[in-house]
This record gives structure tokens, C-alpha cells and sequence, in this order.
């Protein structure tokens, strides 16, 4: 289980950092021609995926531990 400052900024990661990344990437990258735009942003978004998945399962396992 993860402790909840490491929670919060993981959640704001997944949530907000990574998505808000994803789209700056892609815009840009589009908009200069970047050869691997694509390629960044599913790598962007594959790891905010990852880190939502690890808050999934702690959060799963400390409302176990709660109830």
C-alpha cells in the first residue's frame, strides 16, 4: 500500500499531469512534424494508465483494510 502523499500526487499524475502531456505532445509534435508524435504519446499515455492501475489497486486494498 502506498501512503496517502504518494497517493495524491500519483492521482494528480494520472489524472491531470499525463493527460494534459499527452495532448500538448500530440499538438505540437503535429503541428512541427515530429517523426515520433505518435509513438510519445502512447507512451505518455500507456504510463498514465499504469499509475491509474497502481491507485486502483491501493485504493482497493485500504478500503478492504476500512471496512
Amino acid at each position: 500500500m502506498i501512503s496517502n502523499k504518494t497517493y495524491d500526487i500519483l492521482k494528480w499524475v494520472a489524472i491531470l499531469l499525463l493527460p494534459a502531456l499527452s495532448a500538448l505532445v500530440g499538438t505540437v509534435g503535429a503541428a512541427v512534424s515530429f517523426e515520433y508524435t505518435e509513438i510519445a504519446v502512447i507512451v505518455i499515455n500507456a504510463i498514465a494508465v499504469f499509475i491509474g492501475s497502481v491507485i486502483k489497486v491501493s485504493t482497493d486494498k485500504y478500503n478492504k483494510i476500512d471496512e
